[in-house]
């Protein structure tokens, strides 16, 4: 199931989303004056200061904006980007980079359109893409395709790829034998209780509405970021020797054809996994910051734009590039990649044993991390993609809701909360190749509406880029 659905997937990447999404960036880019660049001090600003703000809204500037760092910056930093780096070669945190670049004037575009085009129904701010798909663009079909294919992206995708990645984490520095489960059958034990535990912790929260989801993501945001840079500074220092190397690596394989690249990636395969895992990284494209920045308490667009432009920068520049420089500094990555390599070439019923011992995803990252720093670094990362993917999945539960609530109104929230919470421990025990697959997928298809949006609307962007407030 998991090649068949990846195949989808692939349809969607090889090559049009990758086209899709590169031309907006550089689209907008141009047309917002290259945003990132010009107003990048003003955007700093924006993101230290903190402001009570004024206007509609439900969250202060600050807090909007760490609730779009929270959802953001989730193990798709850790496990999306060693994934990537694994499946796509050095050369994919290349494009990673170049993707970022550009995504930032995405993001923004986002932002400012969340924050234009919202309503107020009594004490509830509603936002998102489909609100100005619908009243901006003047298509109210394709504001109900977005939401509908977002909506069910949010339930079916999160709740397992963020489980999954802290699940496999916790798994590495705290091994466990199996337990039997109905129609799952043989699961870890210390995955299953990894995602009981965090079913519990998301329900803790997210009953209590977006406030309560901004209180809680002001204080964790930072504490997430600030503990995997300190930890990240310290692998780094570690195999300092070997920056030059791996830099000169990265770049050589960004641009590698098939038959030059001395690891057997070529530079679409590079840029095809960059690009998707930089997607997960900084989810530009989804529409998603139009929902967090647009519950913000500010009637200034731009402010939050520019806020917008400082998280992808983060995502994508400081913990996406620790994590991918950990296993490369390190040499997991390399080993991991010979390791696939050669269980490729054996038989297909002895494939997944011999899978099942090489570093991916969230393990690779984490036995850098130890390589550096013995057990604590383990311990490190399983705790900082606790952090990232729970707060992850408080930031994705608010979105899901506001999607499915925009088609099937409000009385859809609170089955909608228990659904989510419910399918978190399933998340947490499944194959990883089968989630990853399918987030791969569902971000596609989420990404074609939101993008038809940015683009019919970058005037009014551009008109905030200018310096409109």
């Amino acid at each position: 199931m998991a090649d068949a659905i990846q195949e989808l997937a692939d349809l969607l990447f090889r090559p049009y989303i990758v086209v899709i999404l590169l031309g907006t960036g550089l689209f907008l880019t141009i047309r917002l004056n290259v945003v990132q660049v010009r107003r990048i001090r003003e955007a700093f600003r924006a993101m230290v200061t903190r402001q009570a703000g004024s206007g509609v809204g439900a969250l202060s500037p600050l807090q909007a904006f760490m609730t779009a760092l929270a959802a953001t910056i989730g193990t798709g930093n850790i496990a999306g980007v060693a994934t990537a780096v694994i499946s796509g070669g050095p050369g994919a945190l290349f494009w990673i980079w170049v993707y970022g670049f550009f995504a930032t004037s995405i993001k923004f575009s986002e932002a400012v359109l969340g924050v234009k085009f919202r309503e107020q129904v009594g004490d509830k701010v509603l936002s998102g893409p489909m609100y100005y798909l619908r009243d901006g663009l003047k298509s109210p079909a394709l504001a109900w395709a977005y939401a509908c294919v977002a909506g069910i992206a949010a339930l079916t995708t999160t709740p397992f790829t963020q489980p999954n990645s802290i699940a496999i984490a916790v798994q590495h520095v705290w091994p466990s034998g199996t337990v039997m489960l109905p129609f799952l059958g043989e699961v870890n034990r210390t995955a299953l209780f990894t995602g009981v535990l965090l079913a519990v912790l998301t329900w803790l929260v997210i009953i209590g509405g977006i406030k309560t989801i901004g209180r809680a993501v002001e204080k964790l945001s930072p504490l997430k970021v600030g503990l995997y840079l300190v930890g990240g500074a310290v692998v780094i220092l570690t195999f300092i020797d070997r920056v030059p190397y791996v830099l000169a690596m990265v770049v050589d394989e960004a641009f590698a054809s098939p038959g030059r690249s001395g690891l057997g990636f070529g530079f679409f395969i590079a840029m095809r996994y960059g690009i998707a895992r930089g997607i997960y990284a900084n989810e530009a494209g989804y529409g998603t910051a139009a929902v967090a920045y647009g519950t913000a308490r500010s009637d200034r667009p731009s402010q939050q734009g520019l806020q917008a432009v400082m998280e992808v920068f983060i995502v994508s520049f400081v913990t996406g590039t620790i994590s991918a420089m950990a296993i490369l500094l390190s040499g997991v990555a390399e080993s991991s990649i010979a390791g696939r390599q050669a269980c490729a070439a054996v038989e297909e019923v002895a494939r997944a044993a011999c899978m099942a011992g090489v570093p991916t995803s969230t393990t690779a990252v984490a036995t850098a991390f130890n390589m550096a720093v013995p057990t604590v670094g383990g311990w490190v990362v399983a705790f900082c993609a606790f952090l990232f993917g729970y707060t992850t999945l408080i930031g994705w539960a608010y979105y899901g809701e506001q999607f499915l609530e925009y088609i099937l109104g409000r009385s859809v929230t609170m089955p909608y909360r228990y659904a989510y919470c419910l399918l978190i421990p399933i998340g947490a025990v499944l194959k990883p190749d089968l989630v990853w697959a399918w987030g791969d997928l569902m971000n596609g298809l989420q990404v074609f509406p939101n993008i038809i949006g940015l683009i019919g609307l970058s005037g009014v962007a551009a008109g905030y880029a200018r310096g409109k407030t």
